[in-house]
């Protein structure tokens, strides 16, 4: 049970730093505390654990135009940060972890300031029928984080400029582009501002885990900030330095000989091989689905099989990939069986 609130703002708005403080905050976190991190990045696209730098961003005009691109420990797809932009985590441990709970912080802060919103699809929040909020989910050694985006005054512009949208998830969304099914919340609430935004969110934090809002010299309080001397900056630059490494940035490049991929109603995949004497040497798995560990799983799963339709299928037979929900588990490797049946050869 939550017994203690504490809350973060960053004070950078350095993307490799505010995604290492991320994750130490989701490791470090107190048995029966919840963590409220909120944060900015400027001129910055966010992918997901598991995806193609180069396909889902603009990268040379991002980064010619100042802009930086980052991949964060999640799953899911790519987003655009700017100061227009306000972000939020929960970090909290496994046994007092609820998407429910915690996203029900961000519907009735926004639902306060006279916007009605809602949760929709796998991992959206929505108001005039448009989202405003893309969440994702990380669970990892018995602690958690969930996070996602608010859009209160983005650069829709430079939104639909950096991002390169697959044509089949809009289409799957029912809209032409990515501009058209995003709001930002000002357009809802003029001169919304993103304080405003943080002072809801605190209300909001307090009032849905039933803690009071504690004076900061209270003893015992319940809702507290994190002061300067808790965060270990020597391991927050460890972090920093991985995520800001072109390796987890971009990946290195591998001779794929094969390639296939689909859209299904959990997310795009796509799967390359790089094949020698009919076994696959090297497989890199890319997709926005919300499973972070899906695309290992996949790759531990097929390297050294046979690239035949049989061998690749038996394999799959035998995958968990998806060790939370085995009805998910099941539609998953379903889904990816039909594609290697269309895709790949006898």
């Amino acid at each position: 049970m939550v017994r203690r609130l504490s809350v973060y703002e960053a004070e950078s708005t350095d993307p490799y730093r505010n995604l290492a403080v991320e994750e130490y905050l989701t490791y470090h976190v107190q048995p029966s505390e919840c963590v409220l991190y909120l944060w900015q990045n400027q001129r910055t696209v966010v992918i997901g654990k598991n995806q193609n730098a180069w396909k889902e961003c603009n990268i040379e005009l991002l980064e010619a135009e100042g802009g930086h691109l980052a991949r964060r420990t999640s799953g899911g797809g790519a987003v655009f940060h700017d100061l227009g932009n306000l972000n939020f985590s929960f970090c909290v441990r496994e046994e007092d972890y609820s998407v429910e709970r915690q996203s029900e912080v961000i519907l009735r802060a926004v639902k306060s300031l006279g916007i009605p919103a809602q949760r929709t699809g796998r991992n959206d929040i929505v108001a005039d029928g448009r989202k405003f909020s893309g969440n994702a989910f990380l669970k990892s050694k018995g602690c958690c984080c969930h996070h996602g985006t608010l859009l209160i005054g983005v650069d829709q512009q430079q939104m639909g400029r950096y991002l390169n949208v697959s044509p089949e998830k809009l289409r799957a969304k029912g809209v032409d582009s990515v501009r058209a099914r995003t709001v930002n919340l000002r357009e809802l609430l003029p001169g919304l501002g993103v304080a405003q935004m943080k002072e809801a969110l605190l209300r909001s934090f307090s009032e849905v885990y039933g803690a009071r809002c504690a004076d900061a010299e209270t003893e015992n309080q319940a809702f507290s900030p994190l002061f300067a001397d808790r965060p270990d900056w020597e391991e927050i630059a460890q972090y920093e330095r991985r995520l800001s490494s072109w390796e987890w940035k971009y990946g290195r490049k591998l001779p794929f000989e094969y390639t296939v991929s689909q859209r299904f109603p959990w997310g795009g995949i796509e799967l390359c091989f790089h094949v020698n004497g009919g076994v696959i040497q090297e497989i890199k798995v890319y997709s926005d689905a919300m499973q972070e560990q899906l695309a290992r799983r996949l790759e531990e799963c097929m390297k050294g099989c046979a690239y035949r339709r049989n061998a690749l299928l038996a394999r799959l037979k035998e995958a968990r990939l998806d060790r939370e929900n085995e009805e998910a588990d099941r539609q998953i490797r379903s889904d990816i069986g039909r594609l290697i049946l269309r895709e790949v050869m006898k």
